[in-house]
């Protein structure tokens, strides 16, 4: 009893003593520096505020954790409160109380002593953790965090819930706070807290803000750094997605979706294609111009009425397929196409003529409203060679990052002019392409991207509707570009390099009677 009783003693003299004795789980060096800290800061009640920024899958979980159930065994003798935010109570908060639950569970101080209470508190002698979910509809008044308040995911959580609502629960005894997250955009809770506490941090010296990168993570652990790098070639390192979750930096939460640099990213070095080649394997992405989606109910295209249809024509490079760190095949375009004022049973005629002479293994058209009319028909002619794709709010944001990925990565490549000829007739061709290539463009530079607050993730993105063409002084659409944009929806497609599409003899616009 008495070997027991030091070895109990000895523990509790530090988290991470307590962490590998007691549980097996050393802490990592760039962990071990925020346990201390934090756990200083509620032992002597200093009331500081914490910001600890690490990227995914680093252990950030597995660290609070640890620390919670350092806290609660320390503190059993008192009526200790803490009080964990997570953004939502589903999966959030669920799985935050399941690592806790492991944590006490395989602890040999501990696992004997903790009980949970009404499903959200976690009980050890008479500390108590209550998990509360920051969801801007849950009920949260009236709780108190006497001893830790914590934010999980903070950059998710709704800013004008936490102040009003949350952040009150730390007052009556200046608790210690602690935001933990993953960077995302400039405007969000995380970075709001990131600012304050690096002017306190100036101010008297103390550390408050634990930001690592993806780098930081691997100088300890090397498969880690194999993993991002693998990421990294499969997304592009300037990706938001990249830039966030795995070197800590934040980006703009509205801006231009196409800056310079990755325009610079799409231009290939293919010249564009009046008819295919030899061997080649093709692919059309087609956006219907109509109807105006913006607001149906928030879901769809925000931008102005589009009255053209266009369509891209992809070559399909599967020579990189097999190479792990490229995971896909690269789109080129080729060729495309505009046709305004057109029914669509016109256009289906002229798209049937396009792939009669292309033969494309695979076409995506838009299938939102009135688009649905122009999908039926390839549906009817193609069958599964065509895919058709309806936008809703969800959906386009979801396109929105696949496509930024597409092109970070080098995947989506455009066709470089060729000089002019003495040939007529090609050098007009070659402009015409050369035009739709310009406005293709000038719609990417106008496209306005923004990020949406909340868990979801959600982008907003596209050509503002009063825009209008510089080139032309036309109001200035974005079909070009949704045309491009929708074969990142393709990459994941099975391409073979003998397949081919099967081109019917019948026609289903006869056999409807138009």
């Amino acid at each position: 009893m008495a070997d027991l009783t030091t070895t109990i003693m000895d523990c509790m003299r530090d988290v991470c003593v307590f962490s590998e004795t007691a549980s097996g789980i050393k802490l990592r060096e760039y962990q071990q520096p925020v346990a201390r800290a934090i756990v200083e800061s509620v032992i002597k009640k200093r009331g500081y505020t914490f910001v600890v920024i690490f990227p995914r899958q680093s252990g950030k979980n597995e660290l609070q954790a640890q620390i919670e159930a350092y806290l609660l065994t320390l503190f059993s003798r008192t009526p200790a409160e803490i009080v964990k935010i997570s953004p939502t109570w589903k999966p959030q908060t669920l799985n935050a109380m399941r690592r806790l639950e492991r944590v006490l569970k395989r602890n040999v101080i501990v696992r004997s002593m903790w009980c949970k209470e009404q499903s959200y508190i976690y009980r050890v002698g008479e500390a108590r953790l209550f998990f509360l979910s920051g969801s801007p509809t849950a009920n949260v008044v009236g709780a108190t965090a006497s001893t830790l308040l914590e934010c999980d995911e903070a950059q998710d959580v709704d800013i004008e819930k936490w102040d009003k609502e949350i952040a009150p629960m730390a007052a009556s005894a200046n608790a210690t706070r602690v935001f933990w997250g993953t960077a995302w955009t400039s405007n969000t809770l995380l970075a709001r807290e990131k600012r304050l506490a690096l002017q306190a941090q100036e101010q008297d010296g103390v550390r408050r803000v634990f930001q690592l990168t993806a780098n930081d993570v691997s100088m300890e652990v090397p498969s880690y750094g194999k993993f991002v790098a693998a990421e990294v070639a499969r997304h592009g390192r300037s990706n938001p997605y990249i830039r966030t979750q795995y070197f800590s930096e934040e980006i703009d939460g509205a801006s231009g979706m196409f800056p310079e640099e990755r325009l610079a990213l799409m231009q290939g070095a293919h010249p564009p294609a009046a008819a295919p080649r030899p061997g080649g394997i093709y692919a059309f992405s087609i956006d219907v111009g109509g109807e105006d989606f913006s607001n149906a109910g928030g879901e769809g295209r925000a931008s102005a009425q589009h009255d053209s249809t266009a369509i891209t024509v992809f070559e399909v490079d599967l020579s990189g397929i097999d190479d792990e760190l490229q995971l896909g095949p690269r789109f080129k375009t080729v060729y495309r196409k505009q046709w305004a004022g057109l029914s669509h049973v016109s256009v289906f005629r002229q798209v049937t003529a396009l792939a009669q002479l292309w033969n494309p293994q695979r076409i995506i058209v838009d299938a939102t409203g009135v688009g649905e009319g122009l999908a039926s028909l390839l549906l009817k002619t193609y069958g599964t060679v065509v895919v058709p794709f309806k936008f809703t709010q969800a959906s386009k944001s979801d396109l929105g990052w696949k496509f930024i990925a597409m092109v970070e990565s080098g995947r989506f490549q455009e066709y470089q002019p060729p000089p002019p000829t003495q040939n007529a007739e090609s050098d007009r061709q070659q402009g015409d392409l050369a035009a739709m290539q310009n406005l293709f463009y000038e719609q990417c530079r106008r496209a306005a991207f923004e990020v949406l607050p909340g868990p979801g993730k959600t982008c907003r993105w596209g050509v503002p509707d009063a825009a209008r063409s510089e080139l032309t002084g036309a109001p200035l659409h974005d079909d070009l570009l949704l045309s491009a944009a929708l074969a990142a929806e393709l990459l994941s497609e099975a391409w073979g390099r003998a397949e081919s599409a099967i081109i019917p003899s019948y026609d289903p616009i006869q056999e409807m009677n138009f």
